[in-house]
C-alpha cells in the first residue's frame, strides 16, 4: 500500500512537472505570436485618415465614380473630412452667399440652430430609387389628396394623404416644365418652419439639398442658387 501511495506520489509530481513544462511552452508560444503578429496586425489594422483643418482648399471627394470638390468648412461631419472615395457627405452653406459657415464662428452653445440663413446637402450613392422626375408621373400620384391648387409664385402644388409614406407633405413644382424645379416639403408645425427636398441625380450620385418652405415665395432665385451651388461643388473640368 505505501508503495502503491509512493508510485502515484512521484506520478503526480512528474504530472505537474509535465503540466509546468507545458504552460511555460504556451506562453512562450503565445509571447512570439505576439512580437511577431502585433507589428502585422498594426499595419493591417483600417485606420482614418486625420479629418483636415476647416480652413485648407477644397478636397477632391469621389460619391459613386461622381467627382466633386469640397470645401472642408461645409462638411458638417469631421470624419468626411477626407479626400477620395466616400458612400455620402452632409454640408451646410450660408444663404443666399452659398459660402461655407465661417470656422471662426463660435456660436453660443444656448444658440438655437440656424435654418433661415443656410441650405443643407447631402451628396450619397444613389439608392437606386426612381429619379424625381419618374416618381412624378408613376409614384406621386397614388398618394395625392384632391386636385392640384396654385403654390407661391405660380407653382403647382399637390398635397399628399393622410396615411400615406407622404402624409404632412406637399409637392411643388413648375407646372410647364417641372424639371426645373420640383420640391417635396413638409408643412410648418408650431415653431417648427417647413422644410423643402430638393433632389438631383448625377449618374450613380443623388444630391439632395434641403432649405425653408418659406423661400418658396421667391423660388426662381433658390432653383438658380441650386444651380450655382452644386455647379461650384463640381471640378472645373466637369462643369
Amino acid at each position: 500500500m505505501s508503495h502503491f501511495a509512493s508510485h502515484s506520489g512521484h506520478r503526480s509530481h512528474g504530472l505537474g512537472r509535465n503540466l509546468g513544462g507545458l504552460a511555460r511552452t504556451l506562453m512562450v508560444i503565445v509571447g512570439f505570436l505576439f512580437l511577431t503578429g502585433g507589428p502585422i496586425a498594426y499595419i493591417l489594422w483600417p485606420r482614418w485618415p486625420a479629418p483636415v483643418a476647416l480652413d485648407a482648399p477644397a478636397l477632391p471627394i469621389t460619391i459613386a465614380g461622381v467627382p466633386f470638390t469640397v470645401p472642408p468648412a461645409a462638411i458638417r461631419v469631421a470624419m468626411q473630412r477626407r479626400t477620395g472615395a466616400q458612400e455620402r457627405i452632409d454640408l451646410v452653406f450660408l444663404w443666399p452667399s452659398l459660402a461655407p459657415p465661417d470656422p471662426a464662428a463660435k456660436p453660443a452653445s444656448t444658440e438655437a440652430p440656424q435654418l433661415t440663413d443656410r441650405v443643407f446637402v447631402t451628396i450619397a450613392v444613389s439608392d437606386s430609387t426612381p429619379p424625381p422626375l419618374e416618381r412624378l408621373n408613376t409614384i406621386y400620384p397614388r398618394y395625392f389628396a384632391g386636385d392640384p391648387t396654385a403654390g407661391p409664385n405660380g407653382l403647382l402644388l399637390r398635397a399628399f394623404r393622410h396615411e400615406t409614406p407622404y402624409q404632412g407633405e406637399d409637392l411643388l413644382y413648375e407646372a410647364a416644365a417641372p424639371e426645373n424645379f420640383l420640391v417635396r416639403c413638409t408643412r410648418a408645425i408650431g415653431p417648427a418652419p417647413g422644410m423643402c427636398l430638393h433632389e438631383r441625380r448625377l449618374a450613380n450620385a443623388d444630391i439632395i439639398v434641403r432649405f425653408p418652405r418659406d423661400w418658396l415665395s421667391d423660388w426662381r432665385t433658390v432653383a438658380s442658387g441650386i444651380d450655382r451651388l452644386i455647379a461650384n461643388l463640381r471640378p472645373r473640368s466637369a462643369r
